[in-house]
């Protein structure tokens, strides 16, 4: 075999490599949306149901901000730590 006839297989092997790996990409992409498709539409998401406040006091006392709750917590932390670092 001449080179050029090598260097003619070389190619053909790589294009017909490159043909497999892009039908068999092509084909996962398509098992992937088929199955997300029957996932879906077997087994949907739940729809969250909007709760109901039981007492509108109840609702206006709460702190409307999660860090109002945690205001106190953090505070408690940093207090904590100042105090274990002044022994060291």
């Amino acid at each position: 075999m001449t080179s050029a006839e090598l260097f003619g297989e070389g190619i053909n092997l790589m294009f017909s490599g490159m043909g497999f790996v892009l039908v068999f990409l092509l084909i996962l992409i398509w098992a992937i949306g088929l199955m997300s498709k029957l996932i879906n539409k077997y087994f949907p998401e739940p729809q969250p149901s909007p709760k109901t406040p039981s007492n509108s006091t109840a609702l206006s006392a709460a702190p409307t901000d999660d860090f109002e709750r945690l205001r106190p917590v953090i505070a408690a932390a940093i207090a904590h730590h100042r105090r274990t670092q002044q022994f060291k």
